[in-house]
């Protein structure tokens, strides 16, 4: 038989060989027995750091407590006065065939969070039911988040066999009942196996006791899991979690700092960054008091600088022109598990954080609402409430780069944050037609059931004299945009031009405290200021405001908002970088003069003022 000897590991350290790895969780309702298994297995594959086992024993001894091989895991005092466990353990070991990471996922209903934790990352899963018990309310929640996850391989551990006389008639009622939900879930189960965990039948070797059974130990089940394909093997995903500027010794470099979740990366490649679809070449890859490197691959944290100095923001992706790219959009359809203390309600704002990517979103549909533990639908409220699960429409407020379930895992997971705490997460399975695309349905029904007077847009501009524009002037703090916008709204004036100048403080006037707070949406505010553009322009006003800190989508959303008449938006900048598809860029404090100027040069060449 071949050996089923293992060994406790610490975690993979720099300098180490790299080995084929694998991480598994075990879950299963209180009680089956999930941290009997592990500590049996340890105990069984000579795992255990010498004389831990004959401690915890002795320990047992002192207390008059029975000894249980789930002690070795439960290493809390306040764990094992409750006999639960109440935190994901982490074990590391490993075989002739590879290192494993093993969690220990709680049980009990109050920790599913926990269990979460430790399941968001497995490979693969073992998944204990109790042949005494039966199948419990969490053998069906467990088995359900774990399809939430994207966790496809599964076997499960029918445990305390001798309880129920190793009854084979008994194994098979289990395999058929809980065959059929997790084929009602989308999970394809490797495997069942009869096993007793405490008398360690079936864990590393074949039980005698199961004459009836012919099937793989759980060791050999763990070495005949498949690896997924190694993640330097998949397309280049490389978030970015800052941009850093180092002027020392004349040094103007931007370098784009993250960690490769995916793929490789050589000097010299195009690359693109999404959502923003801005395009460059890999001029050096910088690691921390190292020399440059001519390539890195997943799981290293590196800074790459570019051919080309692009405005780019935290959050984007980087990955290569010549591979499969990531979906983009505002919109998908995503398998939920919500955990948090509230309910989620629809239209309600979150935020999503998905790799590096954090944004303002909110469930714009909630399809079905399911119970994990009966797998029933629950009544569709509008809501998802605590332990539930759901199919789920996510709207973010901005664009975002995803891959699909069962593509990369690093981009395909996200968690929903709820007044600053994690509260639900799950997996993205459908791109949906991006918001950018429903605005402009939006903008088609708004101007079907516009309702005006009889004074056509035409007739208007004959008796005013001049065309409708909205003059947007955007850009940070303390550019001199407000003042800009103020003297052109003087100037258009004295020239005999109907404009008018609205502070952004102008809009919050007489909100009361729920509506002031509904405005900090940045979203939200661009939306309403979109909105009343329209109203003033088709008045037949030049409309001037301003906005700070907009990017391109943001300006694309006014635009879109404020037809059909045209837009001018002038950006002023604190650096030489353009970073608007503007009708003018200015940096610090730039003469009045030659900005009022240059709108007036562009409403005449857009046919505006005469």
């Amino acid at each position: 038989m071949k050996n089923t000897t293992a060994r406790i590991l610490e975690p993979t350290r720099g300098g180490i060989e790299k080995e084929e790895q694998m991480t598994i969780v075990i879950v299963g309702h209180v009680d089956h027995g999930k941290s009997t298994v592990i500590g049996r297995l340890l105990a069984d594959t000579r795992s255990l750091p010498e004389g831990k086992l004959e401690q915890v024993k002795r320990t047992c001894e002192r207390n008059a407590r029975p000894f249980e091989y789930a002690f070795l895991l439960d290493a809390l005092k306040d764990e094992q006065a409750q006999g639960i466990t109440i935190d994901s353990a982490r074990v590391f070991f490993k075989t002739q065939k590879r290192r494993y990471i093993i969690f220990d996922a709680p049980g009990h209903i109050e920790f599913l969070k926990n269990m979460v934790t430790g399941a968001a990352h497995a490979q693969a899963a073992l998944l204990v039911i109790d042949a005494h018990e039966g199948i419990k309310e969490n053998s069906r929640r467990h088995g359900y988040l774990l399809s939430m996850l994207g966790v496809r391989q599964v076997s499960i551990l029918v445990n305390k066999m001798d309880l129920v006389g190793w009854s084979k008639e008994i194994f098979d009622g289990v395999v058929k009942q809980y065959s059929e939900f997790l084929f009602s879930i989308g999970v394809k189960q490797v495997s069942f196996i009869p096993i007793s965990a405490f008398h360690g039948d079936n864990l590393t070797e074949n039980s005698s006791s199961a004459g009836w059974y012919s099937g793989l130990t759980v060791l050999q089940q763990l070495d005949a899991f498949n690896v997924p394909r190694p993640l330097e093997d998949l397309p280049l995903r490389y978030p970015v979690q800052d941009i850093y500027k180092f002027t020392e010794e004349g040094d103007e470099r931007r370098i784009v700092a993250g960690t490769i979740e995916s793929g490789t990366v050589c000097v010299g490649e195009d690359i693109v960054f999404l959502p923003s679809n801005k395009t460059a070449g890999i001029l050096s890859i910088e690691e921390f008091s190292r020399p440059p490197a001519d390539s890195a691959h997943a799981g290293q944290a590196v800074g790459v600088t570019l051919d080309t100095q692009l405005y780019i923001k935290p959050g984007e992706i980087m990955v290569k022109k010549t591979e499969r790219n990531p979906c983009v959009s505002t919109r998908f359809k995503a398998n939920l598990f919500w955990l948090g203390k509230a309910p989620l309600i629809k239209n309600k704002r979150y935020y999503l954080k998905l790799s590096t990517a954090r944004v303002p979103a909110q469930v714009s549909e909630i399809y079905t609402v399911i119970d994990a533990a009966e797998l029933s639908t629950t009544a569709q409220d509008g809501q998802v409430n605590t332990n539930e699960v759901a199919e789920i429409v996510v709207e973010t407020e901005k664009p975002i780069a995803f891959d699909l379930a069962g593509e990369i895992e690093a981009t395909t997971r996200f968690v929903i944050i709820d007044n600053y705490e994690i509260s639900g997460g799950g997996i993205i399975t459908e791109a949906l037609k991006s918001s950018a695309e429903v605005l402009k349905e939006h903008v088609r029904q708004r101007e079907f059931i516009w309702v005006r007077g009889e004074i056509r847009a035409a007739e208007r501009q004959k008796s005013i004299g001049h065309g409708a524009a909205f003059v947007l002037v955007s850009g940070p703090q303390d550019t001199g945009k407000i003042a800009a916008a103020k003297a052109i709204e003087s100037v258009l004036v004295k020239s005999g031009y109907n404009a008018y100048y609205l502070g952004v403080s102008n809009l919050l006037c007489g909100l009361d405290a729920d509506l002031l707070f509904k405005y900090e949406d940045k979203g939200e505010h661009l939306r309403r200021l979109g909105e009343l553009a329209h109203i003033m322009t088709d008045s037949g006003l030049i409309f001037i405001a301003t906005a700070s800190d907009i990017d391109e989508y943001d300006l694309a959303r006014l635009r879109t908002l404020a037809e059909p008449v045209k837009t001018l938006a002038i950006h002023f900048g604190k650096e030489g970088t353009g970073a608007l598809a503007s009708d003018g860029f200015f940096l610090n404090n730039p003469s009045i003069d030659k900005v009022t100027a240059h709108v007036v040069d562009l409403l005449r060449k857009h046919d505006i003022v005469p």
